[in-house]
Formats: structure tokens, sequence, C-alpha cells
């Protein structure tokens, strides 16, 4: 069932920031995360403390960034 979520201004401040390209010189192999990861990351986390499917997560229409609508999980007795 979805149902709509309102996150504050520093949670959306915090996703938006790991949507951000970062910066980086090559040494070695091992690049840096990219900013898919890190959002992916920091809607993972959301869903979390909200307790959403972090990858249902969709906007809602007419509203701020800070609303959205994404499926519940499931609450086990």
């Amino acid at each position: 069932m979805r149902k709509e979520y309102e996150i504050t201004t520093e949670e959306l401040n915090t996703l938006l920031d790991a949507c951000k390209p970062v910066p980086y010189m090559i040494v070695g192999n091992s690049p840096p995360r990219s900013p898919q990861e890190n959002a992916d990351t920091a809607w993972a986390s959301l869903g979390r403390t909200h307790g959403f499917k972090w990858n249902t997560a969709e906007p809602v229409s007419g509203k701020s960034q800070q609303f959205f609508t994404a499926e519940q999980t499931e609450v086990k007795p």
C-alpha cells in the first residue's frame, strides 16, 4: 500500500547533497562511489527511518520536493 510521506528540510538537503558529483583524482583502481550510488544509499536510509521501501518513492505532483509517496514496509506483529 502506498502512503504519502514528508521529509524535513535537513533530510531533503542530505538527499540533494548525495546526488552531487564527487570530484576525485584517479590513484590506483578505486574510483569513488557514483552520485547514483550515493543517492540510493541516502534513499535507503530515509526508508529505514520513515518505514518505506526506498526504491518505490515517487514525487507528489503539485507539492514541494519534501513530499512523495512510497510503499510502506511490512510491519511485523
